[in-house]
């Protein structure tokens, strides 16, 4: 089937992972490698993370919540020292390629994300550079308004209605391969962001479309 829609992630797609961020945390407090993602897929449909990411929480019941699972795993990290973290810095290059697919297909976002000044969630700040990218999209499902996560497939099916497309019409992007995997089982072409050259690269070969990697445009 021709490709109708290309479906983005936000974080880790047109910003810097935060694993990269969780890391360099880590390494500044003297704790093991990966501590917060492992907290962070421990009970991952209903640990701290989960709940804020579907708004069950708000900051001050994820930050306890985060606490105590950290506490669990032997060491003190707060959940409101992690919330920083997750803002990346932009990718012109993905930006430039969303612009490129919004000519040619319908373009949607689907962002695990929570409510948070720190959050790369968007549609409530429009003067920023998040919520001008996130300007381009024609259909955007934030996590903590939809009350879903990925990767439940039903938030694939809901920006799929959205955009009026079938699943196997679709290009989804996500830095997750978690995340991946139920977009490939609904019939989606699912490319997991692992560079920007590698993205694109993938990209230009599902849609037919050129990218350029070295593009600065915003």
């Amino acid at each position: 089937m021709a490709v109708e829609a290309v479906i983005w992630d936000f974080g880790g797609v047109f910003t810097s992972s935060p694993f990269e961020a969780f890391n360099r945390f880590e390494a500044e407090r003297g704790l093991p490698k990966d501590l917060i993602r492992r907290i962070n897929a421990t009970n991952p449909d209903t640990n701290a993370w989960a709940l804020f990411e579907r708004n069950e929480v708000d900051a001050t019941g994820f930050d306890a919540k985060f606490a105590e699972e950290a506490a669990a795993l032997g060491h003190q990290v707060r959940g409101r020292d992690v919330l920083p973290l997750l803002s990346g810095a932009v990718r012109p290059a993905m930006v430039a390629a969303l612009k490129t697919c919004k000519q040619h297909f319908k373009v949607g976002c689907i962002t695990n994300n929570v409510v948070s000044t720190h959050s790369p969630g968007l549609a409530d700040r429009p003067a920023s550079i998040f919520g001008q990218i996130m300007g381009d999209f024609d259909a955007i499902i934030e996590s903590s308004k939809a009350g879903v996560r990925k990767p439940d497939p039903k938030i694939y099916l809901m920006m799929c209605e959205l955009l009026g497309v079938a699943p196997a019409s679709c290009v989804y992007l996500d830095d997750l391969g978690i995340n991946c995997k139920p977009a490939a089982q609904l019939g989606m072409r699912a490319i997991k962001v692992v560079s920007v050259e590698q993205t694109l690269g993938e990209l230009a070969a599902a849609t037919g479309l050129t990218f350029d990697a070295e593009a600065q445009a915003v």
